[in-house]
């Protein structure tokens, strides 16, 4: 035979502690298994050579290990191997180690366990006695895991040639470990396995009640569970199959008695907080002394019982649940709730669901608060009644929007879809208000007029991105649009804006939201502004030049407007003029349409103002006043001193429509300034009044501003002309856009041509379906488009 290298043992290297980690120093040399120094193997030698070696091994187990040699041993086992008695010497050892096994379990582990059971036969409530059981287990355990690798390196050579190459023999470290499973663990006669589990099941169910348990013994017999493979599947241990199962379920039961009985017990933040805590235990107990990959899966069993089960009643608990978190500002129980349910399917669907109706019924509040107060104001309570319901519509929405921006920011990091279901709200509220646009530019005038006034830059444009996001959540753009024309051209006439800064920058941020064209007219309003400065200084210098028969009989300014721009009426508000201010106009109109031929100038009384000097019996005074007051007050000046003019009279001479001919003449003779006198006494003009002018008035202030009486907020007539002019415009936009789309495609269906009309026009607002057909026909008639003459859903453009 050839020669072999065969390691021999440096015996040195052992020492007599079981409980100490043992080395292996492998010396190789050639050595001729014919030469003295070798065995001659017959059977009585591997009889005498089976007794060394099984001696040797019940020697390590009863720690005798300083009176073996090891390099002897391992000769005596290599030689038995290389002379075919390999499955003697593997089946020898095997038996060697299980009767070594069961010795053990019968003199040490089952008393043990016995020691801790009841008589009724179940598991002790005393926590000492149970330990000790896992303690007795434990450290048999550890010896045999220690023997088993002092066995294996005596018989590395077998565990190399033999082992590696017969069917279902595993090395001989391995055997040890299955022999340690099914003679100890799993042995039918002395029932381990269930008792080990119910006493580690009663251990951590003591830990969760909140009692201290020794888990450093625990996570020794985890870890013994973790080492042992399963019996004829090694991708699963003794832990997963016995042990994790059983854990799991135990788990479920106790998290689900737990859940119902908090869930009674306590409101809705503390649930959380001790469901939060519940999760925390478990997931440090999993990484002090279970295996890690239990963690998921006892987490998911907290999440179905305890979240899951009881999830409308956390969200909904009454005075304790989302809403009562929302109205009391509790953003840490709701950061809280936020994220426990994220990890339920349905969690943040329902708290979203939830966060979206408590916002719209918050709305409806503001609303019919609003229209609460709408009806309750008389006709006669004027500008401060009708402003106040705008102003706090307005604010109370920005109110709302900035708790829950703070909602959103601070209990859900900003989560995207939590913000659509919270915009989502806020856009079907604000809407359900159709006055919601007018009121927002109401907010707008009313802060560019004043309420800016001592503000830093940065405030201003905090405050005008407040009323933009309220902006974007309007659908009826088109009609903000309207209004804000309206409110922005009185501001710009009377010269009562705060700052053209804010203005401007009012103007640039709508048109980021809606694009250019939803500011052209607005931008065309303050070049006009620009324009007439220049106008009227070409104009002076013309005066300037002007003979005296030729020359002004009053100081003029004109605004020159251009009407596609600016919210002009040009057929309801002339009105007859005093003689020198005709004059005045005629004077300018020279001077403009010698510049301007070709253009047409028409004079809009109703927006421009003037100052007039009075004398009254005690002082002179100067009156502010619109050109409407200034045209009533001088039909004055040719009526002798106590004499009367009728509604009638002042009507028919001065031409001014019926509905401004009331509001100026209640703002002259029923305001703080009593002008005029009014007979009979009240807060109401009707065409049976009469005027006096008051000689008598008097007032501190020698300069005095005239206000006209007149709800800043259009009354219902207004609103419905205005609902009028908007629908008109619709019409319009409507054919525009589909004329656009036609001319682009060529060919369309009617539904995808009503879809992408829609899609167009959604800037600006919703167009019905209906109307949208309606203005298709009318396109049809006046021939841009037809129908196909093969499918009448189709149309085809016509050039």
């Amino acid at each position: 035979m050839a020669n072999q290298a065969v390691p021999l043992f440096n015996s040195a290297v052992f020492t007599n502690s079981l409980t100490e980690v043992h080395s292996v120093v492998h010396l190789y040399q050639l050595i001729d298994p014919t030469s003295p120094m070798s065995y001659a193997v017959t059977e009585k030698h591997s009889e005498e050579s089976w007794e060394k070696i099984s001696q040797a091994i019940r020697q390590i187990y009863c720690k005798n290990v300083s009176t073996l040699s090891f390099e002897e041993l391992y000769r005596t086992a290599y030689n038995m191997v290389l002379h075919k008695c390999g499955e003697k010497l593997y089946t020898g050892v095997k038996g060697v180690i299980a009767e070594h096994l069961k010795d053990e379990t019968i003199n040490k582990i089952v008393p043990a366990f016995n020691s801790s059971g009841n008589s009724s036969g179940g598991i002790s409530t005393n926590g000492t006695s149970c330990i000790t059981s896992l303690k007795t287990l434990n450290a048999v355990w550890t010896e045999h895991v220690t023997c088993m690798r002092m066995i294996r390196d005596i018989l590395l050579y077998m565990d190399r040639i033999y082992s590696a190459k017969t069917p279902d023999c595993p090395p001989i470290y391995d055997l040890g470990l299955c022999l340690f499973r099914d003679e100890v663990l799993r042995s039918p006669k002395f029932c381990i396995q269930p008792q080990l589990v119910a006493v580690v099941l009663q251990q951590i169910l003591r830990e969760r009640e909140g009692e201290m348990i020794d888990r450093g013994v625990i996570k020794t017999t985890i870890d013994m569970l973790l080492d042992l493979a399963d019996d004829g599947n090694s991708f699963f241990t003794v832990y997963q199959v016995d042990f994790e199962s059983k854990f799991l379920e135990s788990s479920a039961q106790f998290y689900r008695v737990e859940g119902q009985t908090l869930i009674g017990a306590c409101d809705s933040p503390e649930y959380l907080r001790k469901v939060e805590k519940r999760l925390t235990e478990e997931e440090q107990r999993s990484q002090h002394y279970l295996y890690s990959g239990t963690e998921p899966k006892i987490r998911s069993i907290i999440e179905k019982e305890m979240l899951e089960n009881h999830l409308k009643i956390i969200i909904e608990m009454e005075n304790s649940g989302l809403v009562a978190m929302l109205m009391n500002d509790r953003n840490e129980d709701i950061l809280r709730m936020y994220k426990l349910l994220a990890r339920i399917e349905s969690g943040h669907a329902e708290m979203k669901a939830a966060i979206n109706q408590h916002i719209k019924k918050l709305g409806d509040t503001i609303n019919s608060n609003c229209e609460a107060v709408d009806s309750t104001t008389g006709k006669g309570s004027g500008i401060n009644a009708a402003m106040s319901i705008a102003l706090r519509w307005v604010q109370d929405v920005l109110d709302l929007k900035d708790k829950f921006d703070e909602v959103l920011e601070l209990a859900t990091g900003k989560d995207k879809q939590f913000q659509i279901a919270i915009n989502n709200a806020f856009e079907s509220f604000i809407n359900k208000n159709q006055k919601s646009p007018e009121y927002l530019s109401l907010f707008i005038d009313e802060n560019l007029k004043k309420g800016l006034k001592g503000k830093s830059e940065e405030e201003v444009d905090l405050l005008l991105d407040k009323t933009i996001s309220v902006f974007r959540f309007i659908e009826e753009k088109d009609v903000f649009e309207r209004y804000y024309k309206q409110h922005l051209a009185k501001r710009l006439l009377t010269g009562r804006s705060v700052s053209d800064d804010a203005e401007r920058g009012m103007i640039s941020k709508l048109k980021i939201e809606c694009g250019y064209q939803f500011t052209t007219k607005l931008e065309g309003m303050f070049n006009d502004m620009r324009l007439t400065s220049d106008t009227m200084s070409d104009f002076k210098e013309y005066i300037n030049n002007l003979t005296e028969n030729e020359g002004m009989p009053i100081e003029l300014h004109v605004s020159v407007l251009t009407s596609t721009f600016w919210p002009v009426n040009t057929s309801s508000t002339s009105c007859m003029l005093p003689p020198e201010v005709m004059a005045a106009c005629q004077t300018f109109e020279n001077f403009y349409l010698g510049r301007h031929s070709g253009r047409r100038l028409t004079w809009q009384t109703n927006l421009g103002s003037a100052d007039i000097r009075t004398q009254f019996k005690t002082k002179k005074h100067e009156l502010n006043v619109s050109t409407y007051q200034m045209v009533i007050l001088m039909l004055f000046n040719d009526v002798e001193e106590g004499e009367h003019l009728t509604y009638e009279q002042i009507k028919s001479d001065s031409e001014i429509p019926e509905n401004e001919l009331k509001r100026h003449l209640q703002s002259l003779a029923c305001a703080k300034y009593k002008i005029l006198l009014k007979e009979p006494k009240s807060r109401e003009v009707h065409e049976t009044d009469r005027f006096m002018f008051n000689s008598e008035f008097s007032a501190p202030l020698a300069r005095i501003k005239i206000q006209t009486i007149a709800s800043k907020a259009e009354n219902e007539g207004e609103r419905k002309e205005t609902r009028e002019r908007v629908d008109e415009d619709r019409k319009h936009q409507i054919e525009a856009a589909a004329v656009r789309i036609m001319k682009d495609r060529k060919t369309m269906g009617h539904n995808n041509l009503i879809s992408e009309v829609t899609r167009q026009l959604s800037s600006r607002f919703l167009p019905n379906p209906m109307d949208i057909k309606k203005r298709i026909e009318a396109l049809i008639e006046r021939e841009y488009i037809e129908r196909s003459e093969d499918d009448r859903k189709i149309y085809n453009y016509l050039a």
